[in-house]
């Protein structure tokens, strides 16, 4: 599988994805990734990438040009997805990791300033994509997120695939999505802190047991909005 992330800080990407799955996934073999330089792209001689909005309004906009060009040159097929990270995309979950990851080649565009061209969104991107509600500086820490969470899903990079089916949000299909259950480890008596003694019982099944329970608890602790809002009766 290979990423394409263009960028105009391509310094940014050169340590973190050197650790992990994702060096791993590079070093088998399995995934590539490559850093472009947006303003190597550009056609004048101070590399311009960005300009005043129409219509005024504070910041600065990309250009449409250079991503344009950035994207039809590194792009392999018309099937490649294109995702523009951008604050007010779609909210990345776990069901657009999976979708992502069976592309040959996934286009990441990191967006800065006050965003980008929306003719960009409009007719090269097959997606726009927010990992929350929240504002970054700019798209390049989205796109790691999204490269981390796509590269899980890769077929042979994760040492044991099964654990992914347990990972919280798992199941993208599942009608109430509930976060993983707690985990523990010895010592099992720590500070007078004990495990639950279930999962030191040797019963498998009501390990399992509690730790559906476990997660549906921590669900409705820290994300209501994940169970199904029941109707009024």
């Amino acid at each position: 599988m290979l990423f394409d992330v263009i960028t105009i800080f391509p310094t940014f990407f050169s340590g973190p994805f050197d650790y992990g799955i994702i060096r791993r996934g590079r070093g088998t073999g399995l995934i590539d990734i490559r850093v472009h330089d947006l303003r190597d792209f550009t056609s004048d001689r101070h590399r311009t990438v960005d300009d005043r909005p129409f219509g005024g309004g504070e910041g600065m906009v990309f250009k449409p040009e250079p991503i344009f060009k950035a994207v039809e040159t590194v792009q392999k097929s018309e099937h490649s997805e294109v995702v523009v990270l951008s604050a007010a995309g779609r909210k990345f979950d776990q069901a657009e990791a999976l979708r992502l990851s069976k592309a040959e080649q996934v286009i990441l565009v990191c967006g800065r300033y006050e965003g980008i061209d929306e003719r960009v969104v409009e007719h090269l991107a097959t997606a726009e994509i927010s990992i929350g509600d929240f504002i970054l500086s700019g798209g390049e820490i989205a796109a790691l997120v999204v490269v981390d969470a796509v590269t899980r899903y890769v077929p042979g990079i994760v040492g044991k695939e099964e654990s992914i089916l347990r990972d919280s949000f798992s199941d993208p299909a599942a009608a109430t999505q509930l976060v993983e259950h707690p985990h523990y480890t010895r010592p099992a008596d720590f500070r007078g802190w004990r495990v639950p003694e279930v999962l030191i019982s040797g019963d498998h099944e009501a390990v399992r047991n509690w730790r559906h329970e476990a997660a549906l608890k921590k669900t409705e602790r820290n994300r209501p909005d994940l169970l199904p809002r029941l109707e009024s009766l």
